[in-house]
């Protein structure tokens, strides 16, 4: 059994900030891995110092590479889909994947201006496992992913080739996941500090399905004020206390993050689940920017769609759509504690030009997650204070409140459709109302059954004196004013 890999000095992963990060509990890794059969590896190319030379250097970049199977993704290909918050980025391959909902290659990660150079290498590599590619068999399109690392590497220079390709697949694993400046994440950046690829992962209980659910992010974006650790505003403190700290002011960044799931989930049911992976993203810090590419991956191994068989179908097991509550929320919890980790990881890097990305000072978010919570601590124990009780509702209102508090499935049906009603006492067909739920209809119903006070008569009016008609005793003269102040018909 593989160990998990010493972090670097004074560095250390998110959770043990002594943050809170969701309620759900990470797998054995805490990593993409943690979900059967996937394997990540990396190759890192840090090279060179000093003044940028388009060419030549410094080199600080890689490649990441995601394997979703342990057989071969090309003849067993899984079921994926994705979404895009914001399209100011690329991942290759991405509208084939959103059309057929299969993922029949590995899923890279790299700079933006290599994308095409590790395509080229994906190609290879699988044509020199797989021969009838392109005769035999239809042509693919790797999935390759990115974000731009310009800011510390001298991205034009194209640095990144076929052997670091290679070599990301050659060591990708299942166990623990290097994190922070590794791979594609080299030269990456989020809220002005230093991040690159972090990782996490769910676990949810068996009464939930015991599903897992990794996601693996390449993280590159926002600004620092931006920033909120476990839903605390970090980015605020630390922007006064960091004003002096080198920043990019003209790159926006971005973030490929990739999700993997052991449950048995169809094309669209990965799409919904990638965008809860925005909302990660969103707690983190992101706005989705102008300029930024905020783009989502997502794939289920629970069924593989062989490229060959002699049958006309194939036979699925798909989870109902009313299961995916817990899986939206595991999600959301792992993506933000992905972006922490690759930021929580990484070190202090140079670059070009001698630009420097300072690592996220752990200290000082432990000091103020502690303060935070201390405080927290001090208000709750504090007395509530008192509260008058409210009066007790009339009939009519018990009977609003409990349509309003009603449970979905109790006035909705499965299709989203509202369920048909009458009002109590309406003549028609009895509705048969369903035993598991109480439903408006039947707190209507008891309420109309209730005995009912017969309402008091009303006072009778006062009876009002009626003026006489002229040329009658005691009827006024034509043109003298009447008692109500007007004039008298004349």
């Amino acid at each position: 059994m593989p160990e998990i890999a010493a972090p670097p000095p004074g560095r250390c992963r998110a959770r043990e900030l002594g943050i809170s990060l969701g309620r759900f509990k990470p797998g054995k890794w805490n990593a993409i891995t943690d979900v059967a059969g996937v394997r990540v590896g990396h190759s890192t190319i840090i090279r060179g110092a000093g003044a940028l030379k388009v060419g030549k250097g410094p080199v600080r970049t890689g490649v990441t590479a995601i394997l979703p199977n342990t057989t071969n993704i090309f003849e067993e290909r899984v079921v994926g889909g994705g979404f895009v918050l914001n399209g100011a980025g690329e991942v290759s391959g991405m509208t084939q994947l959103l059309e057929w909902g299969l993922v029949e290659t590995p899923i890279f990660l790299t700079n933006t201006l290599s994308v095409g150079a590790v395509s080229d290498a994906a190609v290879k590599w699988m044509v020199e496992r797989y021969p009838g590619i392109g005769g035999e068999h239809d042509v693919i399109i790797p999935l390759v992913g990115e974000c731009d690392d310009s800011w510390l590497n001298d991205i034009a220079g194209r640095h990144v080739k076929d052997e670091h390709v290679y070599e990301a697949l050659r060591t990708a694993s299942d166990g623990p996941v290097a994190e922070g400046n590794v791979g594609g994440g080299t030269g990456m950046i989020t809220c002005d500090f230093k991040a690159g690829i972090g990782t996490s992962s769910r676990k949810l209980p068996e009464a939930l399905g015991g599903y897992t659910v990794g996601v693996l992010v390449m993280s590159n974006f926002g600004v620092m004020r931006q920033l909120r650790v476990g839903g605390l505003p970090v980015g605020e403190v630390l922007d006064a206390r960091y004003q002096g700290v080198q920043r990019r002011s003209r790159n926006y960044g971005s973030i490929i993050a990739v999700i993997a799931t052991d449950a048995p989930l169809i094309t669209h049911q990965l799409n919904r689940l990638a965008k809860r992976a925005a909302l990660g993203i969103g707690r983190v810090g992101s706005s989705a920017m102008h300029g930024s590419g905020e783009i989502i991956l997502a794939f289920s191994t629970a069924n593989q769609v062989p490229r060959e068989t002699r049958k006309m179908v194939y036979r699925m097991k798909i989870l109902l759509d009313q299961r995916l509550d817990p899986l939206y929320e595991a999600t959301i919890e792992a993506t933000e504690e992905a972006i922490l980790n690759a930021l929580c990881m990484a070190r202090d890097l140079d670059g070009v030009n001698g630009t420097v990305s300072k690592a996220l000072p752990l200290e000082d978010v432990r000091e103020l997650v502690a303060a935070w919570q201390e405080e927290s601590a001090r208000q709750s124990a504090q007395p509530a204070p008192a509260m008058r009780r409210p009066a007790p509702p009339d009939a009519g209102s018990r009977v609003r409140a409990g349509a309003h508090a009603a449970k979905p499935t109790a006035v909705r049906g499965a299709e989203g459709m509202p369920r048909p009603s009458r009002p109590p006492g309406a003549a028609g067909t009895t509705r048969i109302e369903r035993p598991d739920v109480r439903s408006d209809s039947q707190e209507a119903k008891r309420e109309a059954e209730a005995p009912r006070r017969e309402p008091e008569p009303a006072a009778a009016p006062a009876a009002v004196e009626a003026e006489p008609r002229p040329g009658e005793a005691g009827a006024p003269k034509p043109g003298t004013p009447r008692s109500d102040g007007g004039p008298t018909s004349g």
